[in-house]
């Protein structure tokens, strides 16, 4: 902002993105009473909000919308003490040891992020599409908008595994299912077994050489027109409702230099939600993952938000370890079910004693988190590892009293 400095505000977590994932992530960091932050762009709650029916999120057996939903998500949150933000974030930086993130008028520093961004679905960009989306007409999730398809007549966009998997699903439910491909008869992207069951499927239609040139109705969806690729024909449809199954971009423009990516721009993370930058995570659809459901987007960001509060946890003790408060810092990193490890920590007490205010013995146990001892770079338990002038000089894992003196 030209001649005006922005404001600046310290958090423990900021969480990008307010979907299911992100409200989970916040309910669970806000409970650990940690400072958090949850910034959204547009609308608090995300593509669930959209949904007209959820039957298969866990406890409500009746079904909910998804704005019902997600405002008990964002209600929950903020019992928790979470600041909400409906802001777009500009930039950021996350390679320091504080994160730092950029809106237009503020900048926000943090000692982790979570990223939940979500995606968007990729759309056929034909006339009125915009007219349409979003419980008008066009669906993008077979597993939510199922049920309320029964005895209707579809069209399914798309020839991928998705596509096709997702196609012969709702045939449990919809009376037609007509199939817009792009490709030359009998021609699809997907999978041979799938491909082989769609068109063994009765209830399938298949129109080859096509795509979508526009769709119509008043205040929803009533028709398709499709335009054939050899003709050039148009050929309109009456359908019940369209499935666009042609892929997924995720919202990772801006981490793209920071943090690592798939080809198709998903972020890579492990089972605890951690990215290839040291205390970033990430949850939800913006994951590289298996299926994109609400159930799954509240498991992914409870375990991220879980993950950040132990790496916030450990940072703070690893910053004590790494102290030049006396000439020598011994951490014993062991794994407390471990009967041998155990017996160990009377040699650890011995030589800090004997030390005499010059030796100073940490102790870590692994047995819930490695993480204090991938920082030490210590792969084998039980370790010591020698801290000399804020530095790791030495790791012993065969150890012996002899031998440690030796080190000091």
């Amino acid at each position: 902002m030209a001649g005006r400095e922005k404001k600046v505000e310290e958090y423990d977590v900021v969480i990008v993105g307010g979907g299911a994932a992100g409200m989970t992530a916040g309910i669970y960091a806000g409970r650990a009473r940690l400072k958090t932050l949850l910034i959204e762009k547009s609308l608090v709650g995300g593509l669930a909000t959209y949904t007209n029916e959820i039957e298969n999120y866990p406890g409500f057996p009746e079904g909910t919308t998804g704005l019902e939903l997600m405002n008990l998500f964002q209600k929950q949150a903020k019992k928790f003490g979470v600041t909400f933000k409906l802001t777009d974030v500009r930039s950021v930086d996350l390679t320091g040891k504080t994160k730092i993130v950029e809106t237009f008028r503020t900048t926000y520093k943090a000692k982790a992020v979570i990223i939940a961004t979500g995606g968007r679905p990729r759309t056929t960009g034909a006339k009125n599409e915009e007219q349409f989306l979003f419980d008008k007409g066009i669906s993008f999730c077979a597993a939510c908008d199922a049920a309320a398809c029964t005895d209707q007549e579809l069209l399914i966009v798309g020839s991928g595994d998705t596509a096709i998997e997702e196609g012969i699903f709702l045939t449990k439910f919809a009376k037609k299912i007509y199939v817009s491909v792009i490709h030359d008869h009998g021609k699809m992207d997907c999978n041979e077994r799938a491909r082989e069951a769609a068109l063994a499927n009765p209830k399938m239609e298949f129109l080859w050489n096509t795509v979508v040139d526009s769709f119509e109705g008043n205040d929803y969806l009533e028709q398709v027109t499709l335009k054939n690729l050899k003709t050039n024909k148009l050929e309109p449809l009456k359908v019940d409702r369209c499935f666009e199954f042609i892929g997924y971009l995720p919202n990772t423009e801006i981490f793209r230099e920071q943090i690592k990516l798939t080809n198709d721009g998903f972020i890579i993370t492990n089972e605890r939600m951690e990215t290839s930058c040291e205390g970033v995570f990430a949850a939800g659809d913006v994951r590289d993952k298996f299926l994109k459901q609400v159930s799954t987007a509240v498991g992914d960001g409870a375990i991220a938000a879980f993950a950040a509060e132990k790496y916030i946890a450990e940072s703070e003790i690893f910053h004590r370890i790494l102290e030049k408060t006396c000439p020598c810092n011994l951490v014993y990193v062991y794994n407390a079910a471990d009967a041998p490890s155990r017996e160990l920590l009377h040699l650890m007490e011995e030589i800090e004693k004997e030390g005499q205010g010059n030796v100073k013995v940490s102790r870590i146990d692994v047995y819930k988190s490695t993480g204090i001892a991938s920082r030490l770079k210590v792969t084998e338990f039980p370790c010591v590892a020698v801290v000399k002038n804020g530095e790791v000089v030495k790791l012993i894992c065969d150890i012996t009293k002899e031998k440690i003196q030796e080190a000091i």
